[in-house]
């Protein structure tokens, strides 16, 4: 696909190109998690980019320049992602690199990013950006925080569901980011998380787990991820069998790139799930949001148009595509031409403050904040009704503001 995107991107099929100032193509490198644990992501995660990348160029590239992504996989693997970043930047000559969901990929890279000077664009989820613990140079523009994402579901759960709150999560970083600020969110709604329940996101079977979860539980908040996500969620209704179970609330990620109607899925009818992108197309759904479904080939009940069994990680993917347009905001607002300008790229983002719903962004309105490098965006809430998720509930974007942990621009570059 990089190959065939960069053919694309040559010069000699754009004329339209030749009035800027360097008919050389704009280089952009992606962290694919092309295989690992992130395999099912990474694979929707390259089609998005792809189709992105195709509207871009259509509409002229950037700065009147061709555009080009590379894309190099990274396992899924911190040790990996930090050596492909450095391929990208230095042999593959890329202007930045963005692309990156797994948090321990991001924790991993980011070091080498401030090393290197050249920007990260992650399109990741976790608080790692926000809370100040990595750099200048990496910023997360094109998808919330869990932080804000369970702050704004928190008073969902507690007066819908239940008080008392069982958390099944993945032990590293994602995970433990829920787990701690699910917990906190949780207390400020009068409820309490009693207990939680850390699983290795390598795990395959996970019934040794479930007797861990207290009899007094009202509410099982799942957060699993990985590619046996369909084991946990089929043993855990196993588990239950078809008597009487806690309440369900799970992040999407828990079923991302699955079949809700698969077998055995069937006791999940009634429950609900976080998306912050609905994967079945919404009675009210805009036409940015209609232009973004059909431009990545993805149908009505969020599988791809080729073939039904093929299911989007469409809570995630957006990310790809919305990262990539603030890319081309960024590059146009810092007059970019080469390498020389990455810092007034980065400047350039940090001076951004909103991005309204549109081609460009059609999961819906966002915010940016410059000093702590986070987009806060809408959260959905669905339930599992005939075997699909329909919105029920969908946040403010005031509902997922936190005081700032840090100033990135403060900092040097």
């Amino acid at each position: 696909m990089a190959a065939g995107a960069g053919a694309l991107a040559l010069p000699t099929f754009f004329p339209g190109y030749t009035h800027a100032q360097s008919a050389e193509p704009i280089r952009l490198g992606f962290q694919l998690h092309r295989t690992g644990i992130g395999a099912s992501y990474g694979r929707w995660y390259e089609r998005t980019a792809t189709a992105a990348l195709n509207v871009l160029n259509e509409a002229g590239g950037i700065n009147g320049r061709p555009v080009e992504i590379l894309f190099e996989d990274d396992g899924t693997d911190p040790a990996r992602g930090a050596e492909v970043f450095g391929k990208l930047a230095t042999q593959s000559n890329c202007d930045l690199v963005f692309g990156a969901l797994f948090s321990h990929v991001v924790i991993g890279t980011a070091p080498r990013a401030a090393e290197m000077k050249v920007p990260y664009l992650v399109c990741s989820e976790g608080h790692h950006v926000a809370s100040g613990m990595l750099n200048r140079w990496t910023l997360q523009p094109g998808i919330t925080d869990v932080k804000s994402q369970v702050q704004g579901m928190a008073p969902f759960v507690t007066q819908n569901l239940g008080k008392k709150v069982t958390m099944i999560f993945p032990d590293f970083a994602f995970g433990h980011d829920h787990r701690d600020y699910f917990t906190a969110a949780c207390a400020a709604q009068g409820g309490e998380v009693i207990a939680q329940i850390a699983i290795p996101p390598t795990e395959t079977s996970f019934t040794r787990y479930f007797p861990q979860i207290p009899a007094e539980t009202e509410v099982i908040y799942h957060v699993m991820v990985g590619p046996a996500v369909l084991t946990f969620v089929k043993e855990l209704g196993e588990f239950y069998g078809s008597g009487a179970r806690p309440q369900l609330f799970g992040f999407i990620d828990s079923l991302e790139a699955v079949d809700i109607a698969s077998p055995g899925l069937e006791f999940l009818e009634g429950s609900h799930f976080w998306e912050a992108h609905p994967r079945y197309k919404q009675a009210d759904a805009s036409e940015h949001e209609v232009f973004y479904r059909n431009a990545v080939g993805v149908d009505d009940n969020g599988a791809s148009v080729t073939d039904p069994a093929d299911v989007a990680t469409y809570a995630h993917m957006f990310s790809v595509w919305e990262t990539l347009f603030v890319i081309k905001a960024g590059m146009e607002a810092a007059g970019y031409q080469g390498p020389a300008d990455r810092q007034k790229l980065v400047e350039a983002i940090e001076a951004m403050t909103a991005f309204a719903e549109s081609r460009e962004h059609p999961q819906g309105d966002k915010t940016f904040n410059g000093k702590t490098h986070q987009a806060f965006g809408h959260q959905n809430i669905s339930q599992v009704q005939g075997g699909k998720l329909i919105r029920v509930h969908r946040t403010s974007l005031e509902d997922g503001y936190y005081p700032d942990e840090v100033d990135y621009t403060t900092q040097s570059f």
